[in-house]
């Protein structure tokens, strides 16, 4: 055991690590709609994509959920969020969308615009 600033520095060593390696200091962020009735849409299987992706090496981005956004006829919905930027929402988001989504805009920069709620 150290002293106490040796304790609290390996504390906050620890606590860097964890919050790097959640990618919560990533400037991309996109949040699934994973309310009750987005979930029976398939929303769960577009967030295995973008957990699969990132699992895969899609560099500073996290994945989180969201709840309801009361847009039910456009569900699944996804929301990416880039530092700097406009959120986007992008509806009825499929497995092929999902992938779409991956590739044009988180790596290429492209909003497809035909997707997003307005």
């Amino acid at each position: 055991m150290g002293t106490p600033m040796q304790n609290i520095k390996q504390k906050r060593d620890e606590a860097l690590v964890r919050i790097i390696g959640k990618g919560y200091q990533s400037t991309r962020r996109v949040y699934v709609g994973m309310a009750t009735c987005e979930i029976a849409a398939g929303s769960m299987e577009g967030m295995d994509v973008f957990k699969a992706a990132i699992a895969k090496g899609l560099p500073d981005v996290y994945i989180s959920q969201k709840g309801c956004a009361g847009r039910c006829n456009l569900e699944p919905t996804v929301e990416v969020c880039e530092e700097g930027k406009i959120p986007v929402k992008y509806g009825k988001v499929t497995v092929e969308r999902a992938n779409e989504i991956i590739e044009r805009h988180l790596k290429k920069g492209e909003i497809i615009s035909e997707w997003v709620i307005r």
